[in-house]
């Protein structure tokens, strides 16, 4: 097959994917008011079921749910009719995903799934089905055409079921004024984990290269060379008045004058950028980014505390 070929029948899915997102969109009305205001109200969790293709989907929408407010838990419908559908408490919502609506494993437990919980909500493209007969609610995740040039496999079909997922979501979210810090608890690990919570003082140096501000320039290059950061901050009493790099060094050295004479004060480039230690790391990667450097001084109620370096906090996965 040609490389046009391809890229034809790749946009060909898409294009037909997107039109059923479109068609979901512009039916969107009150039964999807009410699912949310249903799972929103419950004193218990979310029961997302499916099974095959569907299950699969349900189980990114529980982790979506769960990752942003909403208590969710999976369960798989073979599995429910087998002893597990002791995991729905009367006070719980159940969330059924089936596209027929029909499958057998379906229709022999949408009864329980009703009986069991407080509400029964339907995710079904076939309204005259099973399960929609049993559902309290049903969201319409009917396709007029699956992207499968077989028409077989589900795919414009489970895309649709993920996007009612991430719109249910978005809407809990909402109504739980679920924000950037609630967020953050539910993700301590990784990089997103870190860019949410991680403070500054996580990631300083064993470093803390100082000089004072009368101190000579043999002084100045031996705590620039101590240390892997090409820099020392020059101090008073412990208050920052400035920085030395390498650079400066060198600047100096090429205008040829007396080293003897020269002190850190009369080198150094006044009011470095600063953050204090408590702060967010990734508000430290910004202004590291924002003004082209790789350190930046860390400090403790405006006193020197430390070194924080560009390439430890990109090997942190802090951007």
């Amino acid at each position: 097959m040609e490389r046009a070929n391809i890229i034809s029948i790749a946009k060909g899915t898409l294009e037909i994917e997107i039109s059923e997102l479109e068609k979901l969109k512009n039916r969107i009305d009150d039964s999807f008011v009410k699912a949310v205001e249903i799972i929103h109200a419950a004193k218990g969790k979310l029961i997302v079921v499916g099974i095959g293709k569907s299950a699969h989907v349900g189980n990114k929408i529980v982790a979506t749910l769960n990752s942003t407010g909403t208590p969710s838990q999976f369960l798989h419908a073979s599995e429910a009719i087998h002893g597990d559908l002791g995991v729905i408490q009367k006070q719980d919502v159940v969330l059924c995903i089936s596209n027929s609506g029909n499958s057998p494993e379906i229709v022999n437990l949408v009864s329980y799934l009703k009986d069991y919980s407080s509400a029964l909500i339907g995710m079904t493209g076939n309204k005259n089905s099973k399960l929609a007969e049993f559902s309290e609610v049903i969201l319409d995740s009917h396709v007029d055409l699956e992207a499968c040039p077989n028409k077989l496999a589900p795919t414009s079909s489970t895309t649709i079921q993920m996007a009612l997922g991430d719109a249910l979501a978005i809407c809990l979210m909402e109504l739980n004024d679920f924000k950037e810090n609630d967020f953050a608890k539910f993700h301590p690990g990784g990089s997103l984990g870190k860019n949410l919570t991680s403070k500054v003082e996580q990631f300083l140096s064993s470093q803390k290269p100082q000089v004072s501000e009368e101190a000579s320039i043999r002084d100045v290059i031996i705590s620039i060379s101590a240390s892997s950061h090409g820099i020392t901050v020059v101090t008073k009493e412990n208050q920052i008045i400035g920085v030395i790099t390498d650079g400066d060094l060198r600047r100096m050295l090429m205008k040829g004058e007396d080293v003897s004479t020269v002190h850190a004060k009369d080198i150094m480039s006044a009011h470095p950028k600063t953050i204090e230690k408590d702060v967010l790391a990734k508000d430290a990667m910004k202004i590291l980014k924002e003004n082209n450097i790789g350190q930046l001084i860390v400090t403790e109620n405006g006193s020197y505390f430390g070194i924080i370096d560009l390439h430890k906090l990109l090997d942190e996965g802090i951007n």
